[in-house]
Order: structure tokens, then sequence, then C-alpha cells
């Protein structure tokens, strides 16, 4: 008699990834993708890491033990280094590594908040941290949002209306739409917040990510200019902007909330290994990053202006995006009726993928609309992908 299995109701609601939903639809296929999140495999710093990792292992067998719960303490002392330096001043008790950027909106979540629980979104926003709201029971609201950020007269309403318990934000080049938040919007979140006495988690996994080296976006972190008692809680990590296996993210804000993150990471994971945060510290220490990053920001420009170059010359009509500051993405809004989503299928028949929109609103998604991706694919690759996507879409367009 075969087994019956029973599923949590929480997973069986959960979307999958739009990504991996992508990459399985080419699969078998000669296909180019414009779907991923990935860094340009070409900058990983290979050499480096394995520099670092061999100083690792040359200092003694205590790689290989388990370490504190709260990270690698000298590496917590580095980035405290790194961030004094962009108007964040924090002491290494006031972090905690965790395993990336997901891990970390998880550890905030279980430790911030119940089922039940609202947490107001930008709309759209990054789609990995819907499915951990979503995951751990929590009710997501959409602030109304433009190329600026949230709008601040919605997200004061909503505030006052659902008295939420978190306001999560991707201020510097967020996934999917790659906007940046003007310097009002971000104080006047803050601001609101205060006021309210609503948390703030600021995700900011791509603000390295810039394409002029000299640009300045302040942190929510920055703006509110306090630590204890303050409203905002920090989150990035190393996985863009050094390597993606190297899963290495922190969680910075009040001390007493850290430390009620650190006893739900204990409860997951009460003796982490932290090998690869001691090849991240020691790969900081030798490894000139900075100008690691303007590498990565000068070639990412150059890709992203590229693309756009392409989607120009192939005149597509009702078609339009806002051209990107930083990050890894291009978001494009779609003639009206298109549901980028049947879009894909077809893409997919002529070898190429991308990323449909409607997974990153929190709800009523605008279906019209899709994510490209230009940091892993090589110029050549991105010419033939944005005329195969110009081809489906010339194809849907002339059939309505």
């Amino acid at each position: 008699m075969s087994v019956k299995y029973r599923y949590s109701s929480k997973v069986d609601r959960l979307q999958s990834s739009a990504v991996r939903d992508s990459l399985k639809m080419a699969l078998g296929r000669e296909s180019i993708s414009l779907a991923g999140d990935l860094p340009a495999e070409e900058l990983l710093p290979l050499d480096a890491v394995k520099e670092a990792a061999g100083r690792v292992f040359r200092s003694g067998n205590g790689a290989l033990q388990y370490d504190l719960t709260e990270g690698y303490l000298p590496l917590r002392e580095q980035l405290c280094g790194r961030l004094a330096a962009k108007g964040m001043t924090i002491d290494p008790d006031d972090m905690i590594l965790t395993g990336g950027s997901r891990p970390a909106i998880d550890l905030i979540v279980r430790a911030l908040t119940e089922p039940g629980s609202v947490v107001l979104v930008e709309n759209p926003t990054c789609l990995t941290s819907l499915q951990v709201f979503h995951l751990n029971g929590l009710q997501v609201i959409p602030v109304e949002s433009d190329k600026d950020g949230m709008m601040m007269e919605d997200a004061e309403r909503l505030i006052r209306r659902h008295k939420p318990a978190l306001v999560y934000v991707v201020p510097n080049f967020g996934n999917p739409t790659a906007r940046v938040w003007t310097a009002q919007r971000r104080r006047g979140l803050v601001e609101c917040c205060r006021r309210h006495g609503v948390l703030i988690v600021e995700d900011d996994p791509y603000g390295e990510l810039k394409f002029d080296a000299k640009a300045r976006f302040p942190t929510l972190f920055s703006i509110e200019g306090q630590v204890s008692g303050g409203c905002v809680l920090y989150t990035s990590t190393f996985s863009k902007s050094v390597a993606p296996a190297l899963q290495t993210g922190w969680v910075m804000g009040d001390r007493n909330v850290i430390r009620m993150i650190t006893k739900a990471k204990q409860a997951a994971d009460p003796e982490p290994g932290t090998l690869d945060q001691r090849i991240l510290d020691q790969l900081l220490r030798h490894f000139p990053l900075d100008i690691h990053l303007r590498k990565i920001g000068k070639l990412y420009r150059q890709r992203m202006q590229h693309m756009q170059t392409l989607l120009r010359e192939q005149e597509l009509s009702g078609v339009s995006w806002i051209e990107p500051q930083g990050g890894m993405f291009l978001w494009l809004e779609l003639p009206d009726g298109l549901d980028a989503e049947a879009l894909l299928r077809c893409a997919v028949m002529k070898g190429v993928t991308f990323v449909p929109g409607s997974p990153f609103y929190a709800l009523e998604p605008k279906r019209n609309t899709a994510r490209l991706n230009f940091t892993s694919t090589s110029r050549d690759q991105m010419t033939v992908g944005i005329a195969r996507l110009a081809d489906a879409i010339s194809e849907f367009t002339a059939r309505s």
C-alpha cells in the first residue's frame, strides 16, 4: 500500500522560483539565459580565494571546528571597519553573520514576527523574501511604489491602518526593478517608522554594484543614525560582490534585537562551522576589494548599456524601461495585454529565457512585466538573446 504523504500547507501554497522554472523550461534546448541572478563568472576572484583558503588551512585545525553562533569575530570586526566608511558605526556585538541574504531575512522573521503578522513591502519586491514571508505565515501588503521607491503617503496610510511588524525594503538596485530610492523617500520612511515605532528591514545585497564609483546612496541605517533603540535592521551579503559560493551575509542593528536573532539561529543551527567566513576574512585582508568592485561596476555598466542599445535597435512598440544606476537587472514593461508568462513559453521555443514579472508582486501582479539579467551573459550571447526575445514579443504583438 502506498503511503499518502501529507504536506505542510505553508509549503504547498508557495510559488516555485520563477528563475528555476525558467531554467527548467529551457532544459534540453540550446538556449541563452537572460533569467539568472548570477554574477559575471569571469570576474569571480578564484586565485585570491584559493590563496585565502590556503592561509586558513595553514593556520591549523581550528578552522574546521564549530564557532560562535554570531559568526567569526575577526570577520565581524573587519566588517565594522568597512561599514564605518559608509556612515554605519557599529560594534561586532551589534551584528550576526548568516548564510546569506535569504537566511538573514528568515532569521529576522522568526525572531520578530508571529504567524499573521503584517509586513509591508515595495511593489514589486524580491521574490525570495516574499517566499520567506509566506512560509512563515505573514500577511504581506504592498505599498504603492514608483521609480523613486515607496510612496510615503501610502506607506503612512498602511502603517496607521495595519500597524505592521516590519517594513521590508531594498533601496539600492533592488531585485527585480533595480530602482534607487531618492534621499527624500529614504528620510521619509525612516521618520515615518520612527514616529510609529515600526521596524524597517533594509536589505542591501546589490548596493556595492553601482555603475558610478563616486555615487553615494545613503543607507536607511546611516540616516537613522543610532543603533541602540533604532528603527532599522540592515542586512547584506558577499554573494553578489565576491562569490555566491562563499555564502556569508550579515544582519546588524540594536543589540537586543541581534540577541533575539541569535537565539533563533541557535535553534536552527546551534553549532555552526565558519570555514567560509574565515576564508572571507583572509580574502578581505589581502584582496583589493574596492578595486574589484570598480571593475565589476564598469563591466556591468557596459553590459547594461549594450542590452539597452539592442532593445532600442529592435524598435519594439510598447516596450519601456528605466535605465538602472547599478545592480544586475533591467525591468521591462511590455505592451498592454501581453502576458509575460505566456511570452516566456514562446521565447523558450526560440532559444531564450527571462523571468516574468508576476511572481514579484505581493498582490494583483502586472502581468506585462519581465526581468532581464545582463551580468552573466557575454556580449555576443546577449546580441542573439535579445534578437530572439524581440522576435517572440513581435509574434505576440501581431496576434493581439
